[in-house]
């Protein structure tokens, strides 16, 4: 746990987020307040990446359970394993942040055998061992579910990376070093313990079929995902889109949803498909105030997320 200073510290990244406000820790109540008691006790800090989610406390809820029952919560799988698929993931989607942010978990964890996979550029698991068991490999494929949607959520609401740009160039391995320790594992981050915030949901997760508790874990979330009041026309188009679609990013021009005259599609499209390109101009045209904001991208990211994962199934070869 971070010294009280340092808690702080911390605590006031959220500022770094932009086209939103972020409830700020004392002033949270009711479920944002639990959210973020369990972030800092089990994740060892307010991560930006799940607070910019307060404006919309249902979604903040759902990220924050998807990412402790997949990453933090204790299971079959080490969680250097489960850095590992973040830190790749997050290298496929091109989330700077999230690499710098879980490259520090991993050299705080010490370089195992499967963190040394990501220098090496070695499968993951290794192809004599066969396919892994099916609830770990539901550990796994957990992970990489939760960092394609916080991949595109991260993209769009924060900076390229999670130390404040004021932090100057001399400093900036030694405040990677410090933040790489606070998210070390923490003791006794039970499994299942999220799962309260949410009421039982429902939805299709048969890649997690070998483990009832993510399970139950991402049908909470995806009935959230799917209660948001995103527009029939944006949900439409979306969908269809992304029915079809093999993963790979649409190309460094946006002239691809120019075709789309709805600004809500474009900027829902944008942020299922290439988050990189979201800008100012794009969120300004579709005019939507906080909460709204966070749940049209939030809803756009998890169905893309849906989609990576069912095209590109983790197999533990």
């Amino acid at each position: 746990m971070a010294p009280p200073l340092v808690k702080l510290a911390l605590r006031r990244a959220v500022n770094e987020v932009r086209y939103v406000r972020p409830v700020p820790f004392g002033r949270a109540t009711g479920l944002v307040r639990d959210v973020y008691g369990q972030l800092e006790r089990d994740f060892g800090m307010l991560a930006p990446p799940v607070a910019l989610h307060s404006p919309s406390p249902a979604v903040l809820a759902a990220s924050w359970v998807m990412l402790r029952e997949s990453l933090v919560a204790k299971g079959e799988t080490s969680r250097a394993d489960r850095e590992v698929v973040a830190t790749l993931v997050s290298r496929e989607n091109s989330c700077p942040y999230c690499v710098e942010v879980h490259g520090m978990a991993l050299d705080s964890l010490g370089r195992s055998s499967a963190a040394s996979a990501i220098v090496s550029g070695r499968p993951v698991v290794d192809p004599r061992a066969g396919t892994l068991p099916s609830s770990a490999r539901a550990e796994l494929t957990a992970v990489a579910f939760a960092f394609h949607y916080l991949n595109r959520v991260v993209s769009v609401f924060l900076g390229p990376s999670p130390l404040p740009s004021s932090v100057p160039d001399s400093a900036r391995s030694k405040a990677k070093a410090v933040l790489g320790r606070l998210l070390r594992p923490v003791e006794g981050a039970s499994p299942g313990e999220s799962l309260g915030l949410l009421p039982p949901g429902s939805g299709d997760f048969g890649w997690a079929a070998g483990n009832p508790l993510l399970v139950d874990a991402f049908s909470r979330a995806s009935s959230v995902f799917g209660a948001l009041p995103v527009s029939p026309a944006v949900r439409e188009v979306v969908e269809r889109e992304l029915s079809t679609w093999d993963g790979s990013p649409p190309g460094l021009s946006r002239s691809w949803v120019d075709a789309f005259d709805d600004p809500g599609v474009r900027l829902a499209l944008v942020a299922a498909k290439a988050p990189f390109q979201v800008d100012d101009a794009l969120v300004a045209a579709a005019g939507l105030a906080d909460r709204e904001l966070v749940e049209l991208v939030g809803w756009a990211s998890f169905a893309a997320a849906s989609r990576a994962v069912s095209v590109a199934p983790l197999r533990g070869r």
